[in-house]
């Protein structure tokens, strides 16, 4: 092995790809070692606190992972020693935020991975305004932005969001503190220009005004707005269906959504392909079967919508040729007689009765 240089022995690395085995092939010797950290490019840690020791074995990480509490310390200790990091998961399992990691802690990691394109922070109760603006102001080709439960952030934060061109997917879902203010920075900036995903779901505080505004995302291609409360109604269902890039839409329990939403996304959403409507408790078999002659829809989820029955079922089924899956109630099977239920059977359209 001595007569190997070390390009060689990276090289040999390479060849071994189960986990388990290079940790084994990293305990042969000290240059094993070396060599095993030094191409190391994925790190998954359970113990932040002994980081100072076995972090420097691997500057050149690509990937970074931990659902455990860090600190601001630990944060600017792993910005120095890997600033090679393109993703980041730190999504978080509780919501116990005591001596986690807040705005300065992200800071310095924004600022010394500069490279970083995913970022995901959910349940990081410690994250607000200050720390997201150092995202935008260091992080130039970040695609994916995960602030799900960050309960801090407000309309300031979405503002600074709002500038971030290279952002196509943005998760906000229990957010509580956004508005529709919010909503009109983030689809007037420039990333109405980039954003394809976003999520707003439990975002309670929005209505039918910060909705419209979504009108200006123009490559959106998937909305959640479930659970986002009264105050979005058939006005922003109607804005939705008017969006030309839209594909995939969650409006689930959204109680004042109906079939004037419905109708409005069956005839203008041309290119559809998933929509959930659980909990709709004002939509009909009207609006269901309305999708009938819908060329794109490939998936529609009907649990907890009580108004309709097996013939608006079967009419659906049948007359849209692009369905492959619907989820129903356990109960309306319960409700069709066993000779009917094989009259809605279609090859290549899978029936979920959910119980």
């Amino acid at each position: 092995m001595d007569k190997l240089g070390n390009d060689e022995l990276a090289t040999i690395l390479k060849w071994v790809q189960d986990p388990h085995d290079r940790k084994s092939l990293s305990l042969v010797c000290k240059r094993w070692c070396k060599i095993e950290g030094f191409n190391k490019v994925s790190l998954r840690i359970f113990e932040p606190n002994s980081l100072h020791k076995f972090l420097p074995r691997f500057p050149n990480l690509l990937k970074f992972e931990s659902s455990e509490t860090i600190s601001d310390t630990q944060m600017i200790f792993l910005a120095k020693t890997c600033p090679k990091i393109q993703r980041l998961n730190l999504k978080f399992d509780t919501f116990d935020a005591s001596n986690d990691f807040g705005d300065h802690g992200l800071f310095a990691l924004s600022k010394g991975c500069s490279n970083l394109r995913s970022v995901i922070l959910r349940k990081r109760r410690g994250i607000r305004d200050g720390g997201v603006a150092s995202l935008a102001k260091f992080l130039k080709n970040l695609v994916n932005l995960d602030l799900g439960f960050c309960k801090m952030i407000t309309d300031e934060a979405l503002e600074t969001i709002g500038k971030m061109g290279s952002l196509r997917s943005l998760n906000l879902q229990g957010c509580c503190l956004i508005s529709d203010l919010g909503l009109s920075f983030l689809a007037n900036g420039i990333l109405g220009k980039s954003l394809v995903y976003l999520v707003l779901a439990e975002c309670d505080r929005i209505s039918d005004v910060g909705v419209m505004e979504l009108m200006n995302l123009r490559c959106l291609e998937e909305l959640n707005v479930a659970e986002c409360g009264p105050k979005v109604t058939d006005i922003g269902g109607k804005a939705i269906a008017a969006m030309e890039s839209l594909k995939r839409l969650n409006l689930s329990w959204l109680i004042n959504v109906s079939d004037d939403t419905v109708f409005a996304l069956a005839e203008i959403s041309k290119n559809l392909v998933s929509l959930d409507l659980t909990g709709c408790e004002m939509i009909t078999g009207d609006g269901i079967r309305a999708f009938a002659s819908h060329k794109c829809l490939c998936e529609i989820v009907l649990t907890s919508v009580n108004k309709f029955n097996a013939n608006d079922l079967e009419e659906l089924v049948f007359g849209c040729k692009s369905l492959e899956f619907v989820r129903v109630d356990a109960r309306l099977r319960s409700w069709i007689p066993v000779t009917e239920q094989g009259n809605i059977f279609r090859p290549n359209c899978w029936i979920s009765w959910r119980l």
